[in-house]
């Protein structure tokens, strides 16, 4: 292990990577029941959607754990997923086989312009301060899910609002926190993967916890192996369907892998990413074998954070991931088993430790502050980490423009702004 990951170089071993890996997946595990669901209402079989999801999720994690040694973890996407099922197909009229397809040339697009470095430029090139609001951003936005995952924020009147914290998810979530937060306070290792198990635990006399029940063999993959339909495919609509798959998943990507190493102080003096290249090619493999098994864009992972907030710093954690996403196969009641309300305490604390950067965000300098801030406000209130990167960027090139700094502006930086102005006027 030492020999494949370098631990000692990254001030690690092999208990804290392997609690972190494990600490990673239960925070992500509910994909695995939530992506079939959504996806199975576009017409696509849940079983065959179960076994993709866990299989693209390993493929993928397992080629950032070797390729890349960061301790990230992919799987398919949220909000893509659902761009997929409610937009593409039950929106738009195109069949679940033609969302597969634009997936999978959105997949080789990546492969293409990750061999190119263009992606790797893309990320280099987002300014300091907006990187740091990234990860600010991120924190508050994973706190934002926990919270709802729980019931503990609810639609409502004002737009969201404090649910019945009394009872049910909302009470076991809040129980949980409180439980969490105590071990996390004490310095106990591994304080949210206990915080889970013991969550999970109580919500069985509170009946939130319940036996998922079902087989524990792997569901076949045969309704949706290579079930590509190419029909339409260089239409407007479908053109605008991939370049929209493309810019999320891209802004998705870049804002997790920045938010996540900021946090585990792994950014190089320069503000690069180490192994960026690497690593957004387990992005670009993972979307494109996913569309071949038949699931959505596969990204890196915003829940990759709760492992690096255990102490993960290799590809260690990631390989942790991967292969509890392979055992998953073989236990799907168990997974189904553990509540939202359970893994929420750890969401919300772990957008605690993701907010540390906040303190180095230059605040006295305008053109600095303001896209910071508007990076971390729309990254929460749109519910997008694309989106909230999207207007950061624009208003810190915006800003630079109108002050007489252009200098500053870089070549890529132009290149972006022209991606997200593209994406504004087709959106």
């Amino acid at each position: 292990m030492e020999k494949l990951f370098k631990l000692s170089a990254h001030k690690t071993n092999v208990r804290t990577e392997v609690l972190a890996g494990v600490t990673t997946f239960l925070t992500m595990a509910y994909i695995l029941i939530v992506n079939p669901l959504m996806l199975s209402e576009a017409g696509m079989d849940f079983g065959a959607v179960f076994t993709a999801t866990a299989l693209s999720s390993a493929i993928a994690t397992l080629v950032m754990a070797f390729l890349a040694n960061l301790p990230f973890a992919l799987a398919p996407g949220m909000g893509l997923n659902a761009f997929f099922a409610y937009t593409v197909v039950l929106t738009m009229g195109y069949s679940w086989q033609q969302a597969l397809a634009a997936v999978f040339i959105e997949g080789i697009i990546f492969i293409a312009l990750t061999a190119f470095n263009i992606r790797e430029a893309i990320v280099n090139s987002i300014p300091s301060n907006v990187k740091k609001a990234i990860s600010v951003g991120i924190g508050l936005f994973i706190a934002f899910i926990g919270l709802q995952n729980a019931g503990i924020i609810v639609d409502g009147a004002t737009l969201v609002q404090l649910g019945d914290i009394t009872k049910g998810t909302a009470l076991l979530a809040v129980i949980g926190l409180v439980i969490t937060s105590i071990l996390v306070a004490y310095k106990v290792r591994g304080a949210l993967l206990l915080g889970i198990i013991g969550t999970t635990l109580i919500g069985i006399p509170l009946g939130v916890t319940s036996w998922g029940g079902g087989s524990f063999m792997p569901p076949s993959l045969a309704p949706t192996f290579l079930a590509f339909s190419f029909k339409d495919i260089f239409s407007i609509d479908m053109l605008v369907i991939i370049f929209t798959f493309l810019f999320v998943d891209m802004f998705d990507t870049v804002g997790t892998l920045i938010g996540c190493a900021t946090k585990a102080n792994m950014l190089e003096k320069d503000g690069t990413i180490p192994k960026c290249k690497e690593a957004l090619f387990a992005d670009a493999i993972g979307t494109t074998v996913g569309a071949m098994l038949g699931t959505s864009t596969v990204t890196t992972y915003v829940e990759s954070s709760a492992g690096v907030s255990e102490g993960g710093r290799t590809g260690l954690t990631s390989l942790t991931v991967a292969v509890l996403f392979l055992i998953s196969l073989f236990l799907s009641p168990l997974f189904i088993s553990i509540p939202g309300a359970a893994t929420a305490p750890a969401l919300i604390l772990v957008g605690l430790f993701m907010i540390s950067p906040v303190r180095d965000i230059d605040f006295d300098e305008p053109t600095e502050a303001i896209p910071a801030f508007l990076t971390i406000l729309f990254m929460v209130t749109s519910y997008s980490i694309a989106n909230g990167i999207m207007y950061g960027a624009l208003s810190w090139i915006l800003l630079k423009l109108f002050t007489k700094r252009a200098k500053e502006i870089t070549p890529m930086m132009v290149v972006i702004a022209v991606l997200l102005l593209l994406k504004l006027l087709l959106s």
